[in-house]
């Protein structure tokens, strides 16, 4: 009936369908007419046109073009009223049925009855928001009752179970959903639609739910305390939960309600935080975890959250798990974490634990804490190395290795994962620590990295490349960057380059030039000198040459060789008291003096036989032996062509020797690797009641044989000596600098002056307040400087 009554009164809304048919009139007063047929749909062809016809000669006006009017006779409007009120009925205890969980009644009409009574309601009787307010009380009540549900599913006590009646109560109203939309698709698509305001089927559904469900404090409870049980379990076990797909799908659904971050994700949030806070106060109060195992441990529970996170939760939580899981376990914690585990982890050069402690502390922005800790243990190991008096002479070695292991720390452990470059305040920090740390000890440093060059250079590269070896000697220098010794440096170098070049010791003189060139150009300008010193050695070489080359064939003088240096190029001081030598070596040293004089008029030429050297043929009951000695170990050799056995006294008159060259010289024949002499009685150290006679039962595998190694290197008593001419030369230095700075200020306050004057010394080296001081008081007492007569603290220059 419903369906004939929607098909009849859905007519056009223009139509010809009446006003297209014609009259006809039949003239009955002419005779000759005959019936005419006229055809269909012509004019006054129809019933209608006859009854018009007949109204016309009846005399009733008939409008040819006028509108018609269709009564429908027998008919009540209210029927219509029924059918929509029918239908509404229907479709009303269709949505109780499917929105009633487990419910067993039956629908009183399909599917397809279901969406054609929506369509008549919406299109035809226009009722399309009664029904949607039949539906939204449907859903509101559906929501309040499974809501009952679950509070009363609580009753068994297992809260991560009643996370899977939560899911299957989401399942089941998720389903009945779509269901409904798909069933009320003409309440969603014309009349929601064309109604503003209203929302879709879906989100009104959604809405309901979160205000009858989801918004209520007790299942919030309940959702919670079910993923808190099951966190705990996990983490606590250390394993997956069986039951852990309860609550993926319950992330799932609560996506889709959009309660996800305010019901789960804030939640799981904190409670991870409060987790791991109680945790990292149990292990290191009760469980006594040192720092660099609560690093470790830190790093497996951040791991093990990671990968949980990526396993159950969207993305956004997983950067939030991890976030909250370092705060709880490293917050308030750092500063003991950093002091602790940096020590350990630097001597076991442990980088892979070195880079867990950067990571870590990088994602909680406590990157300066941990570097300050690095800063400061390695200025101690520095300042401790340099302070180790025993193994002084390993202090190069170990400081190169150690700042070896700090420069790789940096390229592999701090390393910036942005850039992919090392973190610049960590670079910054092994600078500094190494600079303050070299500050521990004054002077030996500066003096130990010129003598570690020293044994570089004579040794050469042997079987490394030339990169290899320069990338050594650049590690070296890389040292005296850090020393404000720089004369100190320079004093030292210039003494070992001049013993290698005289003695012959150097391995390649490119490297001595290059390293000249570098030392000059890159650290210091006054390394210039040593150019110098091969200029001297050239001229001396040329001239050498040609006195050999005006004495016979064969003569003795041949062997002579002579170097003669200027003393302002080369680090040797006047020697007042020397060697005497055997009277044919002075013959010999005689006719040189008299060619060079004939060479160059009005220069004098001094002998210095310290680093003279001189090849000797032994003959020893095995082997004849060419010998490479000093001249000082010579002239004692040659005594024992004459004597069989010498005493110590003997020997000290004959050669009228410095007592401490003396026992240095005798030391290195008898008492080192290679014993040319003999010794009563036997012992390291040399005393006045010795006695020395020649070994003629010395061996050795070569015909030559090098013992005159004393020689290239200084001694404890030239380094001596050699100190405390630096720190002469520093007096001259600061007073020089002082009166140079008052000569242009006329006058300034002690604390400009020191200022001033520390900022003039400080390219070769850093003066002590202490030591300015008294600089300043000798000029004043020398009258070079003032006090001011009102202001004693402030000084003027004396013109």
């Amino acid at each position: 009936m419903t369906d004939a009554l929607f098909a009849l009164l859905s007519l056009p809304a223009k139509s010809k369908g009446f006003t297209a048919y014609q009259y006809t009139v039949v003239d009955e007063g002419s005779a000759s007419s005959r019936p005419n047929k006229t055809p269909r749909l012509d004019a006054d062809s129809d019933p209608g046109s006859a009854s018009r016809s007949r109204d016309r000669v009846k005399g009733k006006s008939v409008e040819r073009d006028g509108p018609l009017t269709v009564q429908i006779h027998d008919f009540v409007a209210g029927v219509l009223d029924r059918a929509y009120d029918n239908s509404l009925a229907r479709l009303r205890m269709c949505l109780s049925i499917m929105l009633t969980k487990g419910s067993k009644d039956l629908l009183p009409t399909t599917y397809e009855g279901v969406y054609d009574d929506c369509r008549v309601v919406v299109c035809a009787g226009t009722k399309g928001a009664i029904l949607y307010d039949i539906l939204a009380m449907q859903l509101d009540r559906s929501c309040c009752n499974l809501r009952h549900e679950l509070e009363k599913a609580t009753e068994n006590g297992d809260s991560i179970e009643w996370l899977n009646r939560f899911v299957q109560v989401c399942e089941w109203f998720e389903g009945q959903i779509m269901l409904i939309r798909a069933l009320l698709a003409y309440l969603d698509r014309v009349h929601v639609l064309k109604t503003t305001g209203l929302l879709n089927i879906r989100d009104l559904a959604f809405t309901s739910f979160g205000r009858h469900v989801l918004d209520y404090t007790n299942i919030i409870d309940l959702i919670q305390a079910g993923v808190r049980d099951w966190l705990s379990w996990e983490r606590n076990k250390g394993t997956e939960n069986p039951r852990r797909e309860y609550v993926r799908d319950l992330v799932t659904h609560l996506i889709h309600h959009n309660a996800y971050a305010i019901i789960f994700e804030r939640f799981v949030g904190e409670q991870t935080l409060a987790y791991y806070s109680e945790e990292a106060e149990n292990k290191i109060h009760q469980c006594g975890f040192t720092p660099e195992r609560f690093l470790k441990h830190t790093a497996w529970r951040v791991s093990e959250e990671r990968a949980r996170a990526l396993g159950v939760f969207q993305l956004t939580t997983v950067n939030l798990v991890e976030h909250a899981t370092r705060r709880g376990l490293l917050e308030e914690r750092l500063d003991w974490l950093a002091s602790g585990a940096i020590e350990p982890l630097m001597k076991a050069k442990d980088t892979d634990q070195l880079n867990t402690a950067y990571t870590e502390f990088s994602a909680i922005e406590g990157l300066n804490i941990l570097c300050r800790e690095f800063k400061i243990y390695v200025q101690n190991v520095v300042a401790h190395i340099i302070k180790d008096t025993e193994h002084e002479d390993m202090m190069i070695e170990r400081l190169l290795e150690f700042k070896a292991f700090c420069e790789g720390a940096l390229q592999t452990a701090f390393v910036d994962p942005q850039t992919k470059q090392p973190n610049r305040e960590f670079s910054y920090a092994l600078t500094d620590a190494f600079a303050y740390g070299f500050k521990a000890r004054k002077n030996k440093p500066a003096e130990l990295i010129a003598k570690h060059l020293d044994r570089l250079m004579r040794r050469g590269q042997r079987d490394t490349s030339d990169g290899e070896f320069d990338r050594l000697l650049g590690s070296v220098l890389g040292l005296y960057r850090y020393t404000d010794d720089k004369d100190v440096f320079r004093t030292f170098y210039h003494r070992a380059l001049s013993r290698r070049l005289l003695l012959e010791r150097s391995a390649s003189d490119d490297f001595e030039k290059a390293m000249l060139k570098k030392l000059k150009e890159d650290y210091d300008p006054e390394f210039g000198m040593g150019d110098h010193m091969f200029n001297d050695l050239a001229l001396s070489r040329d001239l050498l040459y040609e006195y050999r080359n005006r004495l016979p064939e064969g003569a003795s003088q041949r062997n002579l060789s002579v170097m003669v240096l200027q003393r302002s190029y080369w680090p040797f001081a006047a020697r007042k008291k020397d060697v005497d030598l055997p009277l044919w070596m002075q013959s010999e040293l005689a006719a040189y003096v008299a060619f060079y004089k004939s060479k160059h008029q009005g220069r004098k030429l001094d002998w210095d036989h310290s680093i003279g050297t001189a090849t000797l043929r032994a003959r020893f009951s095995s082997a004849t032996k060419e010998l490479t000695v000093s001249l000082y170990q010579a002239i004692v050799l040659l005594l024992f062509n004459e004597s069989v056995e010498l005493g110590y006294k003997q020997i000290l008159e004959a050669t009228r020797m410095d007592e401490g060259e003396l026992k240095r010289t005798l030391q290195s024949l008898a008492c080192a690797k290679k014993k040319v002499l003999r010794k009563r009685p036997v012992g390291k150290d040399i005393d006045e009641t010795d006695v020395f006679y020649f070994n003629s039962e010395f061996t050795d595998l070569g015909v030559k044989v090098h013992i005159n190694s004393i020689q290239a290197k200084e001694t404890p008593e030239e380094s001596t000596r050699t100190q405390s001419h630096i720190d002469s030369d520093r007096k001259h230095y600061l007073d020089a600098a002082i009166v140079r700075i008052m000569k242009a200020k006329k006058e300034l306050t002690y604390e400009q002056l020191k200022t001033q004057t520390v900022e003039s010394v400080k390219s070769h080296f850093v003066p002590e307040v202490n030591v300015i001081k008294q600089r300043i008081a000798g000029l004043v007492e020398q009258e070079y400087l003032r006090r001011d007569e009102d202001d004693m603290n402030k000084y003027i220059y004396v013109a």
